[in-house]
């Protein structure tokens, strides 16, 4: 686990199960329609209950790169921020990524959420390339530090070690310069 500083905020990379962050609240990857299927959906669905993806889609559709928020069902946060990190067409890509991260910081940060559980976008069926989601990811979290009035950690949880290690090295590269 690596944990870095940047504008303020304190990043952490670790790999995981997304729904046992202690955070107060987690990150889905969504679709911009908000229906939960696979990968950190379909986890967070299973975990959290039918509930969630009910209240996400009576929200949707939005646009691909923004968020919402719904409570967290059986889950302990206090919400699950939805980021459509892609269309209908399950496609996405780095620039998506990144404006999803900073729309997922934005709604955390109005929301008063202090710690927030980030998953790596996009990395499951939208097939973006971990190193390429990590460096997006963590350009848009030092875009956003320092103008964050409650958020104060954020915590990038992510599945297989060989995804955490491309995390680890982005960090390094983009924050310990």
């Amino acid at each position: 686990m690596g944990s870095y500083e940047t504008g303020g905020l304190t990043i952490e990379v670790v790999e995981g199960d997304i729904t046992e962050a202690e955070v107060e609240a987690i990150a889905n990857a969504a679709n911009n329609h908000l229906w939960m299927g696979s990968g950190v959906a379909g986890a967070i669905k299973r975990k959290g209950g039918e509930q969630i993806e009910s209240d996400a889609v009576k929200k949707g559709p939005i646009p691909v790169g923004s968020a919402i928020e719904t409570g967290s069902g059986e889950l302990p946060y206090r919400f699950i921020i939805h980021g459509a990190v892609m269309g209908q067409d399950l496609q996405t890509n780095p620039d998506l990524i990144a404006r999803t991260t900073t729309s997922c910081l934005q709604l955390a940060d109005q929301l008063d959420v202090t710690s927030l559980a980030l998953p790596a976008f996009g990395t499951g069926v939208g097939g973006v390339d971990a190193a390429d989601c990590a460096r997006a990811m963590l350009q848009a979290i030092e875009d956003f530090a320092g103008a964050q009035r409650t958020l104060q950690r954020v915590v990038l949880v992510l599945f297989g070690d060989d995804t955490r290690r491309a995390f680890d090295e982005a960090a390094q590269e983009l924050l310990e310069r």
